[in-house]
């Protein structure tokens, strides 16, 4: 949508702006510091008002941690449907949001609210970055390889939960995902041998990754059982639920995604599926991946996987 616009070009120190569809805008505040901010929200995943808060918190934290940076501010961004919301339930939103803010040290110091037809719940987020040190998703070099933070199969959990067919076992499984803070990013900052990095979320890996490569101008290959999933995603995919957005997502890019003949049709749907507080993806130089896998490892982020390799060519997904 935001082709044909004009960027950033006529202010030197913005340093990322939309042209490459990047998680958040940077903008160079001196020699030392980079401001990052960001915003999103949307309407609930899940039936819980304080599970709900705390998800759509870590999502619109995630892009600032996704370019490097340290949040250090968040502005809370509130949707109610006046008189047809209980007033607890929408401060149990309000209190899951600023819970996650909490952990992730930052202090939520206002916002805004509207009267709107069903619930909205985001931030506005703000983050600290040393200019030298901003990940972009267009920096990626040829014989890269590819790391994934976090296992794949929140949409397709959030499918199960529509129709009430979601066990608590899978539910907290996915919670803990959606809700944990993609703090390596602030770390993956420090290693010269990342190169691009970025968050998977609502386009879903293939989505991602695609960014990735055509800001990059290289071609992806991954390798599918490298590709980590939530143990109570793949039952579920392999059962055959899905969201509409990911036929929607591969519908948008499919022409530019190779899958080896004979894979399943829950394959597909697990590549594509959109995540909410999805994982990082980081391309790193082959030298650098022990440090990168031994961040994630060190925070708690046990799917961490590496999933493929960048190459020189046509932007492009081949999977294997």
């Amino acid at each position: 949508m935001l082709a044909g616009l004009p960027g950033g070009s006529g202010f030197p120190d913005l340093l990322v702006g939309h042209e490459s569809s990047d998680d958040a805008a940077v903008y160079r505040l001196n020699d030392r510091q980079a401001l990052v901010a960001t915003t999103d929200f949307f309407t609930p995943i899940v039936d819980d008002p304080y599970d709900f808060g705390r998800i759509a918190a870590a999502n619109a934290i995630s892009d600032v941690y996704a370019m490097g940076a340290k949040p250090f501010l968040a502005l809370a961004l509130l949707g109610v449907p006046i008189g047809k919301l209980p007033v607890e339930a929408v401060r149990r939103i309000v209190a899951g949001g600023q819970e996650v803010c909490r952990q992730a040290g930052v202090p939520v110091a206002g916002g805004h609210s509207i009267d709107s037809p069903e619930p909205l719940y985001g931030l506005v987020a703000l983050g600290l970055v040393d200019p030298a040190k901003v990940k972009r998703n267009d920096r990626a070099r040829a014989g890269d390889v590819l790391i994934l933070g976090k296992g794949l199969g929140i949409g397709i959990l959030s499918a199960a939960i529509k129709k009430g067919e979601l066990r608590d076992k899978a539910y907290q499984q996915m919670l803990e995902s959606a809700t944990q803070l993609n703090t390596p990013g602030i770390r993956l900052a420090d290693i010269e041998g990342v190169h691009a990095l970025t968050d998977v979320t609502g386009y879903g890996l293939l989505g991602h990754l695609l960014e990735i490569c055509r800001g990059s101008k290289l071609s992806a290959r991954l390798e599918f059982e490298n590709i980590p999933v939530l143990s109570s995603a793949r039952h579920l995919a392999e059962a055959g639920y899905a969201t509409g957005a990911s036929d929607r997502n591969w519908a948008s890019y499919g022409a530019h995604i190779t899958l080896p003949p004979g894979k399943p049709a829950w394959a597909a749907k697990i590549l594509t599926d959109p995540q909410t507080s999805g994982g990082l993806l980081v391309a790193c130089d082959p030298a650098a991946a022990p440090a990168v896998m031994d961040i994630f490892k060190r925070e708690g982020f046990k799917y961490a996987a590496i999933i493929g390799a960048l190459a020189a060519g046509e932007p492009r997904v081949t999977v294997s």
